[in-house]
């Protein structure tokens, strides 16, 4: 099985902590190919980076020459899901509908502890379109930029552990969502601050990305997720330089 995790910014640095947090978490035989855009913004923190990054990620996989069982987009709250459904034939997986539903599982009410405080209504809207809203205790901001989040110290996990020891205790929350992709490889120093079960979004894709594939399920193409139909795209891909 091969499933392309595709990064929705350029950091290379980030998609390499991506594709090694999904490769600790995937089976034996499982192969996990982690993409980054060839275009688009070195982090993404706003809508119009988020739709910068959706074209970007749809074309990253559509240029990918080898064959794949299933997708990974690795942005939380960001668009595109929808535009890849429509595109592949191979199961699609938000690692922030991942991250959700797995914590439904895991806690009546969970919360989610993202970057900076401008990206929260983009996640509670994912969420919501999702309709994984209902069980959301709240959307914290750890006041961390995303490339800041490549430091890895104890001043990134404080920052983190702090919102979201604040979602357990004010607003209700059993279950932690890392809210960013660059997050990845956070959970258990998250987990050791709350004492609850912490979700990382890129590890629970895998896992549902596997289980879709060995189910033999994909996405329906009766209706809403249909091919594209055929048709002229004017000047797209915009010509080089």
């Amino acid at each position: 099985m091969r499933i392309l995790v595709v990064n929705v910014n350029t950091t290379q640095s980030i998609t390499d902590s991506i594709g090694e947090q999904a490769a600790r978490v995937a089976s034996a035989e499982t192969e996990i190919v982690p993409l980054t855009p060839s275009f688009g913004a070195e982090s993404v923190e706003g809508n119009y980076e988020s739709y910068l990054a959706a074209i970007a990620v749809m074309e990253a996989v559509r240029a990918h020459p080898e064959p794949f069982d299933a997708v990974i987009q690795a942005g939380y709250g960001e668009h595109g899901r929808e535009g890849l459904q429509e595109l592949l034939d191979v199961p699609v997986v938000d690692i922030t509908e991942a991250a959700a539903s797995t914590a439904q599982f895991l806690g009546r009410r969970y919360s989610v502890v993202t970057t900076l405080d401008r990206t929260v209504p983009l996640i509670e809207e994912r969420l919501h379109i999702a309709g994984l809203s209902a069980r959301c205790a709240s959307v914290r901001a750890s006041g961390l930029p995303v490339l800041d989040l490549e430091r890895d110290d104890e001043t990134t996990v404080d920052a983190i552990a702090e919102q979201a020891l604040r979602a357990v205790r004010e607003d209700g929350a059993e279950v932690i969502c890392l809210g960013c992709g660059g997050m990845a490889g956070l959970a258990e120093a998250v987990v050791e601050r709350t004492r609850v079960p912490v979700v990382d979004g890129v590890t629970a894709a895998v896992t549902i990305a596997e289980s879709l594939v060995r189910l033999g399920l994909s996405t329906s193409k009766v209706r809403t997720y249909a091919p594209p139909r055929p048709k002229r795209i004017v000047n797209w891909p915009p010509p080089a330089g």
